[in-house]
């Protein structure tokens, strides 16, 4: 199953992660409801710098998500 994705732009770091539960972060610009444990959170970054831990948690997550660890619970 697709968990992430990733594309690099001449200015900007687009992409998308799937995590099992909607989570509100001004960080995303658009949430949107796949299934009741599929929510597709897109994001753009600006700078490499944008990418911390917080993203790092986010794409661990999706990580889990996408190998359906989350169906278990």
């Amino acid at each position: 199953m697709s968990f992430a994705a990733v594309s690099l732009r001449r200015d900007q770091i687009v992409g998308h992660v799937v995590l099992a539960r909607r989570l509100e972060n001004s960080r995303f610009m658009k949430i949107e409801y796949i299934s009741r444990r599929n929510h597709v959170h897109s994001f753009r970054f600006h700078s490499r710098k944008e990418i911390d831990r917080e993203v790092l948690s986010w794409l661990r997550e999706a990580y889990r998500v996408g190998q359906q660890r989350h169906l278990s619970k």
